[in-house]
C-alpha cells in the first residue's frame, strides 16, 4: 500500500471550507504580472493554484495583472501562456486585470462617495515624509479634508488627462496611525500616461495592485487568492477594500516563495541581467526561468516534482538546486536514450581490424519501463574516444587505455593499446590497439574479464556537433545575501562551448523533444539554434552532483 501524503496547510483550508459548505466550488487564480519571463518560483504557485482544482474540483483563471503599462509587453503575456501550458495545466478563462479598469474606476468613486478616498497633490518626498515610521504614526495630509464633491471633481479631470504625471494620486482614507503602514493612507491611482498593450490610450490614470488585485479577485468569485509570504502584511488592506466595497468577499492566504541556491528569483535582477547582455536572453538554459529550463532539457514532470517535494509551508527557507537536478535525473534515466558522445577527441585506430566496417547492437535505455529497445550503431577501425580514457603513465587503479593496458568498447569489443603517437608539441593525437574478435559484447568467448569500458564513436560514421557545458549561473548559493552587487558573483565557468564533438550518426535525427544520455557524461538534448548543417546540444545536468561548494 501507497503511504498516504498529508496535507498541506492551504489543503486543510480548501477541504474545510468546502465541506463546512462555506464554497460549493473552488476557484483560484493565477496573477502574474507581464513585465518578465516566468521564473521557477511561479512554477511553485502555478503547481499549488492549478494543483487545488484539479484535486478538488472547481477551475483556475490566469489574469494577467496588467496595470503598469511602462513595463508590460505582449511578448511577456504569450511566454507566460506557453510556460503554464508547458507545465501540463489549462486555465479556464483567460482574464485581464485592464478587463475591470471600468469597474475599478466605479469602484474608486464609490469610496469617494463614502468619504474613503481623496485626492492628493502633495510630492512623493512629502507623502513619505507624512507617512512616519513603523514606530512613529504618520501625519495627516493637507489635503485629507477635501470634500466628496472636489475629490469627484479632481479624480474625473484625473481620468480625462488634464493632469500631468505625478500632479495627483487618489489615495484611501485609513488610519495614518495605524501600526501597519500599508494602511496608512495607500495610494489607489496614479497618473500615467503610456499606452497599455491592450487599452492603447485609453485610459491615463491606473490602479495600484494592492487596489486592483483584491477587487479583480472579487469580480471573478476568487474562493482562496493564494499568494506568498511578503503579501501577509497587505491582507488588512486586502479585506478593508472588500469591505467597504461590500463586494465578494475573497480571502486571501499566503504560503512561502522559493528561494533556490545559486541563483536570483527577482525579475528585476533577471531583467538586468537579460538587458546587459550577460545572459543570451530570457531563456538562456542558465536561467531559472520556466523557458530557460525547457530549452536546457528540463522536462515538465521533472519541475511538477520538484514542487511537489519541496511543498506548501508558513515559513521561509532556502532549497538547493541540486534537488532540482535530481528530479530532474531521477526523470531522464527512465526515459533518455543511451547514446554516444565524444567531446573532447583522440583518435583510435584499430590495426588488426579488417573486416572494413560493422553494425553493432546498442540497447537505448535499459531502464526504460518497456525496455527501450536496441538501434544500430556502425563500427570501423578507426574511432574517436575521448582525450581523458587515456593516460600515457597510468595512475594507480587506473582501469582505462594505456600502454599494453586493455579496455571493452561499449556496445564492441576489447582492444589492446600497442602504441601511440605524438606531436611536435608532445601531444598524443593517435592511439593504437589490437582488438579481440572473440571479445564481441553480446557473443564473448575470449574468457578476457577487463574492468574498464569506454564509449566511442566510428570516424568514418561521427556527425560534428557543437556541445555547450552549462552550470550554475552564480559561484554564491545566495548572490542576493552577498555584499556589493549580485552581479559580481556571476560564475565565468557557467558555459563551456565544445565546437567540435563527435555523435554517432542516429543523433543525426534527434529532435527538440528528445532527452538523451551521453554515455558518462550526462544529459543533453538539441538546442534550438541547431541546423541541419551545425547540431547543437545542450548539458541539461551531470550524470552525478559533482558541484563544489565554495569555501
Amino acid at each position: 500500500m501507497s503511504e498516504e501524503k498529508s496535507l498541506n496547510f492551504i489543503e486543510e483550508i480548501v477541504e474545510n471550507d468546502l465541506n463546512s459548505g462555506k464554497y460549493k466550488t473552488l476557484v483560484t487564480r493565477f496573477p502574474p504580472e507581464p513585465n518578465g519571463y516566468l521564473h521557477i518560483g511561479h512554477a511553485k504557485a502555478i503547481c499549488l493554484n492549478f494543483g487545488l482544482t484539479q484535486k478538488y474540483g472547481g477551475y483556475t483563471n490566469l489574469r494577467f495583472d496588467d496595470t503598469n503599462p511602462v513595463t508590460e509587453k505582449t511578448e511577456y503575456v504569450n511566454s507566460q501562456q506557453e510556460d503554464i501550458k508547458w507545465l501540463g495545466f489549462n486555465w479556464k478563462n483567460e482574464l485581464y486585470a485592464s478587463d475591470y479598469f471600468d469597474e475599478l474606476y466605479s469602484f474608486a468613486v464609490r469610496l469617494i462617495e463614502k468619504g474613503l478616498a481623496y485626492a492628493d497633490e502633495s510630492s512623493a518626498d512629502e507623502i513619505a515624509t507624512l507617512k512616519g515610521t513603523p514606530t512613529e504614526p504618520g501625519q495627516d495630509s493637507p489635503y485629507r479634508n477635501r470634500s466628496v464633491e472636489e475629490n469627484l471633481d479632481i479624480f474625473t479631470r484625473m481620468k480625462n488627462g488634464e493632469f500631468a504625471d505625478g500632479a495627483y494620486i487618489l489615495r484611501a482614507k485609513i488610519d495614518m496611525a495605524s501600526p501597519n503602514m500599508l494602511m496608512r493612507d495607500p495610494i489607489i491611482y496614479r497618473i500615467k500616461h503610456a499606452e497599455h498593450h491592450r487599452t492603447g490610450n485609453k485610459w491615463c490614470i491606473y490602479p495600484m495592485y494592492d487596489f486592483a488585485h483584491g477587487q479583480s479577485d472579487s469580480i471573478e468569485n476568487i474562493t482562496h487568492s493564494i499568494c506568498t509570504l511578503e503579501y501577509v502584511s497587505h491582507r488588512e488592506l486586502y479585506d478593508w477594500f472588500i469591505e467597504k466595497l461590500e463586494i465578494f468577499p475573497s480571502k486571501q492566504y499566503e504560503f512561502a516563495r522559493l528561494n533556490l541556491t545559486s541563483t536570483v528569483m527577482s525579475k528585476r535582477k533577471l531583467l538586468q541581467l537579460v538587458n546587459e547582455n550577460l545572459v543570451n536572453g530570457w531563456d538562456d538554459p542558465r536561467m531559472p526561468t520556466i523557458s530557460g529550463l525547457r530549452r536546457r532539457g528540463f522536462t515538465p514532470k521533472s519541475v511538477r516534482e520538484f514542487c511537489e517535494r519541496i511543498g506548501i509551508a508558513k515559513r521561509e527557507n532556502l532549497i538547493e538546486l541540486s534537488l532540482l537536478e535530481f528530479c530532474i535525473r531521477e526523470d531522464l534515466n527512465k526515459t533518455a536514450n543511451r547514446v554516444m558522445a565524444v567531446l573532447d577527441p583522440i583518435k583510435l585506430i584499430i590495426t588488426n581490424y579488417e573486416k572494413g566496417t560493422e553494425d553493432l547492437i546498442g540497447e537505448n535505455n535499459p531502464e526504460a519501463e518497456d525496455g527501450g529497445g536496441t538501434r544500430i550503431i556502425p563500427f570501423s577501425n578507426e574511432l574517436w574516444i575521448e582525450r581523458e580514457d587515456f593516460m600515457e603513465v597510468p595512475a594507480k587503479k587506473w582501469f582505462r587505455l594505456a600502454p599494453g593496458a586493455m579496455v571493452r568498447l561499449k556496445f564492441a569489443y576489447i582492444v589492446k593499446c600497442e602504441d601511440f603517437v605524438k606531436d611536435d608539441n608532445g601531444n598524443v593525437t593517435e592511439i593504437h590497439c589490437t582488438y579481440i574478435p572473440e571479445s564481441k559484447s553480446g557473443n564473448d568467448t575470449s574468457g578476457i574479464n577487463v574492468k574498464g569500458t569506454i564509449h566511442w564513436v566510428s570516424a568514418q560514421h561521427a556527425k560534428t556537433a557543437e556541445i555547450r557545458l552549462y552550470d550554475r549561473l552564480f559561484t554564491s548559493e545566495t548572490p542576493d545575501a552577498e555584499e556589493g552587487d549580485f552581479k559580481e558573483y556571476l560564475n565565468p565557468e557557467s558555459l563551456t562551448v565544445l565546437p567540435n564533438a563527435y555523435i554517432e550518426p542516429a543523433l543525426a535525427d534527434a529532435n527538440l523533444e528528445g532527452r538523451y544520455q551521453f554515455i558518462r557524461k550526462g544529459y543533453f538534448c538539441l538546442d534550438r539554434d541547431s541546423t541541419a548543417d551545425k547540431l547543437v546540444f545542450n548539458r541539461t545536468v551531470t550524470l552525478k552532483d559533482t558541484f563544489k561548494k565554495p569555501n
